[in-house]
């Protein structure tokens, strides 16, 4: 690790002789040829969270060949190599190697709200076992816009990784995890499983999230695409299948 990480161990924050510290917050980004973005993204992050804040940031990484752990560990993340690909199993992963009572899943080309730490101690510190802020797109597209709004409302249909993901680690635990034979929604499925775990909190402030899949694909054509899987796994379509489906329809897609 090196000697400016973005690391504060455990026992630190834990430690009798800081009892009244905030909780340590586990930031976990799953990543593959995530390059070009992910020094942003974690000096956003950095940013955010200021000096001395109890917060540790895991990229889980699966040998990425573009150099994404290297510029990673560049700057100031602990990387957790993971040896089998797919979100689910890397987000796991990274679980496993945490050391903070609250873990935070975020995409690599998601950008939290500058005070998203805060946020997130609150919600847990009301009773919230788990939940996500809403979505925001960096892109003015009025179907986009209009898509990041119904984000606002309450519904498992309309949740994703997107808009990120912050959970107590006993619900997590006691959740199971995210299902690692799903290559396809595993972070739609899961939120069923945590709200039974302890109550699921939607917060009002908003991630920005990359446009760039629905600039390589077409707005109308990617969400329709999307839609399409969404409704074919909910009716019991194999994985198999719905893995095939996205490899030959989604452009830039990392499946």
């Amino acid at each position: 690790m090196p000697p400016d990480a973005f690391y504060i161990p455990v026992s630190h924050a834990n430690s009798p002789s800081s009892a009244a510290a905030p909780a340590l917050v586990s930031i976990i980004i799953p990543t593959y040829n995530e390059a070009p973005g992910i020094a942003g993204l974690l000096g956003h992050l950095r940013a955010a969270a200021g000096p001395g804040e109890a917060v540790e940031i895991l990229v889980a990484d699966c040998n990425s060949p573009d150099g994404t752990a290297q510029l990673a560990r560049q700057a100031g993340a602990r990387v957790v190599t993971c040896a089998r690909k797919g979100r689910a199993a890397q987000l796991n992963a990274g679980a496993a190697a945490a050391e903070g009572s609250i873990l935070y899943f975020l995409h690599a080309d998601t950008y939290p709200p500058p005070d998203f730490l805060t946020h997130i101690r609150a919600a847990v510190a009301a009773g919230a076992g788990s939940g996500c802020f809403r979505l925001r797109f960096n892109d003015t597209h009025w179907f986009l816009r209009a898509n990041a709004w119904c984000t606002r409302f309450d519904i498992d249909l309309i949740r994703f990784g997107d808009q990120s993901l912050f959970v107590q680690r006993p619900v997590f635990a006691q959740a199971g995890g995210f299902r690692e034979d799903l290559l396809v929604m595993e972070d739609q499925e899961i939120i069923g499983r945590l709200r039974k775990a302890g109550p699921f909190r939607v917060l009002p402030q908003a991630v920005e999230t990359s446009a760039r899949k629905y600039h390589d694909n077409g707005v109308f054509r990617l969400q329709g695409l999307f839609t399409l899987i969404a409704v074919l796994h909910w009716l019991g379509v194999s994985q198999a299948r719905l893995v095939r489906l996205y490899r030959r329809f989604i452009r830039q897609g990392k499946m």
